[in-house]
């Protein structure tokens, strides 16, 4: 999967010369949260988060008027506040490599390039949402977490034990265990029960650590 697939397009920009309270309107109105800068030739420029724009804005304990407070927030503009060296990803990226350079640079959102224009943005919802996926989160079934050696092959026999119960395998999710030796793995499987899976994967892992029945979400 590549950002390309899940980004959110087209992407909704604002221009530099804006002021924050306009800029706050367009992100309620639109209900997001960031807003990629650019110039009037669609060039990325910088890009702006609700949270700047509320850090910018005079607290509820100030003593100006309401007309001041307007005034001034009408002096402030989107390029003043704004972040100018901007990360940003081709639509090409492999989409745990845009969740990596997030997780790397502590930021919620990378503007999606093609070329030197933008044409969308990957968030934090973005990659929360393909999590849901991954592990069948929706899905209706049985959840199991196991812990299985990490040896070529033991994935195939553990799916074959399920396939053999009369199991079919929704979502997995592979993570790390507490050693490079063993691998945790989290099935969703339709078709079987809890009771049954169980029994049938037993011979084939070190350990169950879950195991319980999901409704539809």
């Amino acid at each position: 999967m590549l950002v390309g697939d899940r980004m959110s397009h087209p992407v909704i920009t604002i221009h530099a010369d804006v002021s924050i309270q306009d800029a706050l309107y367009r992100m309620k109105a639109e209900n997001i949260r960031r807003l990629p800068v650019v110039d009037r030739r669609g060039a990325l420029v910088g890009i702006i988060s609700e949270r700047e724009l509320l850090h910018a804005s005079p607290s509820n304990a100030t003593s100006l008027s309401v007309w001041e407070v307007t005034y001034l927030l009408s002096r402030i503009k989107v390029e003043d506040i704004m972040v100018r060296n901007v990360i940003t990803v081709p639509e090409d990226t492999p989409i745990e490599e845009a969740a990596r350079i997030m997780t790397d640079a502590r930021i919620g959102a990378l503007p999606v390039m093609r070329n030197d224009k933008v044409v969308g943005i990957i968030t934090e919802t973005d990659l929360f949402k393909i999590f849901l996926e991954l592990l069948g989160a929706r899905e209706k079934g049985v959840r199991i977490s196991l812990m299985a050696p990490n040896v070529p092959g033991k994935l195939v026999e553990i799916a074959k034990a399920i396939f053999d119960a009369g199991g079919d395998i929704i979502a997995l999710g592979t993570f790390m265990g507490e050693s490079t030796a063993e691998r945790e793995l989290t099935f969703k499987i339709d078709g079987v029960s809890a009771e049954a899976l169980v029994a049938a994967l037993k011979p084939h892992v070190d350990s169950i650590l879950d195991v319980r029945t999901s409704p539809a979400g």
